[in-house]
């Protein structure tokens, strides 16, 4: 029997088989399935055109977080679309404005994900949730569709990559800039279809909200998933929400890998990805132009988390946003935003000229909340900065951590938050 990697131990126990190559092509069984109100309406079509019968109304959850509350009549659309497939279903997973967060946060904090699962959403993030030691990939709306009338789906098992991270990490330094300084080393499709795989001591001593931001970001580089073992870490976030009934897989040590890569953590600084492309990463000292901004925006599926909400409240703290800079801050959850509020981030974030935003996807994909005009600047926590991503084709947007977004923010362009905070 050969050896094999967490991915393919996943994928071989939900294929009902003792052992799965890369390359083969397995009928496997989904633990979850989910859509939003961009890609729920065609799941829905497709469901319905096959008859219109769901396999486990339980292993499915609908989350309109892309365009709401909605924005124009064509978004509400959308949702009434969803709404209505809801209700006739009688589907229980699914969560309307008041409640709702984004997919890929809300999904991990309402206790869905858990290590060992195989999950399948119409998102190309999905991957996010391979934080918990789970199979987690993005599909095409049809394929989703698919998955919720047969409980299953097709994939073809992917090669991995070894991505190992050692030593303690540098201040303002985060998961975001580990897969920044990752995507800039082997570039958007240094991955493809492969699945990306971290670990080594610097990714151990991450948080659950950073591990996220990793697995994030692995659809960046072209992966088909990325993935975390489950450790100490992720078994205390799995405790303080009650969940139990999970099984952690590990890789096989002599495993084998398409490729490995080292990294020493402490070579990486806050990185800032130049346009239009993920993988024009450089290290904030590299950064020698000042690159005035116009916009600045902290939230994203990929760092709108809590542990990104403090780092910018600390940041911004007795500072002012500078004149003609607009920076909006949206929590990623429900719960992250009463949290947030506790706290008395929100005063810190009002106080400095933030505008704060009720959670959605928003500003993040162009949508609404903070679209960018001809010619105009953003530095974002997002994840993607391709043209036009955030408003205009004419636009120009850059990537980094809350931490940099916070300081550029008040400085008016991009700059080390060492500068800010003396």
């Amino acid at each position: 029997m050969g050896k094999m990697t967490i991915s393919q131990k996943i994928l071989a126990k939900h294929a009902s088989k003792e052992f799965v190559k890369p390359g083969e092509i397995i009928l496997a069984d989904v633990d979850l399935a989910f859509a939003n109100d961009v890609t729920a309406p065609i799941v829905i079509k497709f469901v319905n055109d096959l008859g219109g019968v769901i396999a486990n109304k339980d292993k499915i959850a609908l989350i309109p977080d892309h365009f709401t509350p909605n924005k124009d009549i064509n978004s509400a659309n959308q949702c009434k679309t969803m709404r209505d497939f809801v209700k006739q279903n009688d589907i229980k997973h699914y969560f309307e404005s008041g409640e709702v967060g984004i997919e890929h946060a809300l999904l991990p904090e309402q206790g869905f994900i858990k290590p060992g699962m195989l999950i399948v959403g119409a998102d190309s993030h999905t991957c996010t949730h391979g934080a918990f030691g789970a199979f987690a990939t993005g599909m095409g709306s049809s394929d989703v569709g698919f998955a919720f009338v047969t409980g299953k789906s097709w994939f073809r098992v992917p090669e991995s990559i070894k991505f190992i991270i050692n030593g303690k990490k540098n201040k303002w330094v985060s998961g975001k800039d580990f897969i920044l300084k990752i995507i800039g080393t082997i570039g958007v499709d240094g991955a493809l279809y492969k699945s990306m795989e971290f670990c080594g001591s610097a990714i151990g001593d991450l948080s659950m909200d950073d591990r996220m931001t990793m697995c994030n970001m692995a659809v960046e580089a072209g992966g088909k998933n990325g993935i975390i073992q489950a450790d100490k870490t992720t078994i205390n976030y799995l405790q303080e929400r009650n969940i139990t009934n999970y099984e952690i897989f590990q890789s096989d040590e002599d495993a084998e890998y398409a490729s490995v890569y080292e990294f020493d953590s402490a070579n990486i600084e806050p990185q800032v990805a130049f346009p239009h492309l993920p993988e024009n990463a450089k290290g904030i000292s590299e950064v020698k132009e000042d690159i005035k901004i116009d916009q600045a925006f902290i939230g994203s599926c990929t760092n709108g988390r809590i542990s990104d909400l403090r780092i910018a409240a600390q940041i911004l703290k007795n500072n002012k946003v500078a004149k003609y800079v607009r920076l909006i801050i949206i929590p990623a959850t429900v719960e992250i935003y009463k949290q947030a509020l506790k706290e008395g981030l929100f005063d810190i974030f009002l106080d400095s000229g933030a505008v704060i935003s009720t959670p959605t996807c928003g500003p993040c994909l162009g949508g609404h909340m903070g679209i960018l005009a001809d010619g105009e600047v953003a530095i974002s926590t997002s994840n993607r900065n391709f043209v036009g991503r955030m408003g205009s084709p004419k636009s120009f947007v850059y990537l980094a951590n809350p931490a940099v977004v916070a300081a550029s923010a008040i400085a008016g362009k991009i700059i080390n938050p060492d500068e800010v905070i003396k």
